[in-house]
């Protein structure tokens, strides 16, 4: 029984606990008319070589005859993803809503629901009815020990198998190819397994075969996909950080996975965050990446850190509509 429950707390960490982009690149998943299975992810990859690196500072827009395209960059915190909802709640309720959306992790799966077209209402609804140990499909596999296929079914039934090119709102799920280390972006195929991809944790689920390459979580190369949204073509972006920091005295198997992935990911976080024009940072320090019974803390955590920003949020969105 203990295997089991450490099983499962192992699948909740992976639900979203970093998040993801760094280096930029466009790949796409050939869409197919089933939900494909990990043997039948390998499909032909399109890639797109970047020009430039986590380094680059894209200027902004200063032309008054561009239009003001919002970015919402997402990233990754397993049950703290949740906060995700509350940030896009509150950006809505004040008229803000953003025409290009960015995830890593559990930012990409709420950033793929969203790019569908539910409301924050809706979102809440999805969240309060997800048990994620119903999508725990248990693997004995050497890789991994969660396959991912029932996550990629729950996400391809969400979006009625709409693929990431037809989504209402641009959209960019963010992975890491296992082999390089290259961060990669999907923008087009089967929006499941880019999801899938995203949220895939290395020997916690099984990497995400597409054509030759292999895919595991995006946090490992890009904690929150700001270039990303930039690369859609967003000239004003806005991310979420619910990256978890390295705390001192953290002990255990789940804490201290949690602990090294932190301390990976800290200095491309921080490259990540510099190019947003507006970072919202929850407060999550009372919520555990591990527990999916505050869901509502969680929400209501990123709609208090989004409205407190919210003067501050419209007086750059008018300065760079007046430029």
């Amino acid at each position: 029984m203990k295997k089991y429950l450490l099983v499962f707390l192992l699948f909740i960490s992976i639900f979203s606990i970093v998040s993801c982009a760094s280096v930029e690149s466009s790949p796409s998943i050939a869409e197919k008319d089933s939900v494909p299975s990990s043997a039948e992810n390998k499909e032909n990859i399109n890639y797109k070589t970047p020009e430039s690196n986590l380094e680059l500072s894209i200027p902004k827009t200063n032309k008054k005859s561009d239009p003001v395209v919002i970015g919402l960059a997402l990233g990754g915190g397993a049950a703290k993803g949740f906060a995700h909802i509350g940030v896009i709640k509150a950006l809505e309720a004040n008229g803000i809503r953003a025409q290009i959306i960015t995830g890593t992790s559990a930012g990409s799966l709420v950033g793929s629901l969203y790019a569908y077209g539910y409301t924050p209402a809706q979102l809440e609804q999805i969240g309060i009815q997800l048990d994620p140990m119903n999508l725990a499909d248990i693997s004995f596999s050497t890789t991994g020990l969660i396959k991912g296929e029932r996550l990629q079914s729950f996400v391809n039934s969400k979006v009625h198998n709409v693929p990431l090119e037809k989504l209402p709102k641009k959209f960019t799920a963010v992975a890491t190819d296992m082999d390089s280390g290259q961060s990669i972006g999907f923008n087009n195929g089967n929006t499941g397994v880019a999801v899938r991809a995203s949220c895939s944790i290395p020997s916690i689920f099984m990497p995400v075969k597409i054509g030759n390459h292999r895919y595991v979580d995006g946090g490992l190369s890009a904690p929150v996909p700001v270039t990303y949204a930039r690369q859609a073509g967003a000239n004003f972006v806005i991310a979420v950080d619910i990256t978890a920091r390295p705390q001192q005295g953290r002990s255990g198997l789940l804490s201290n996975v949690d602990q090294t992935i932190n301390i990976m990911g800290m200095k491309l976080l921080e490259q990540q965050l510099k190019q947003a024009d507006i970072v919202i940072a929850p407060d999550t320090s009372l919520l555990s990446s591990f527990d999916f019974k505050k869901k509502d803390a969680a929400v209501m955590a990123g709609y208090n850190a989004t409205m407190k920003q919210m003067p501050l949020i419209k007086q750059k969105l008018k300065e760079l509509q007046n430029q």
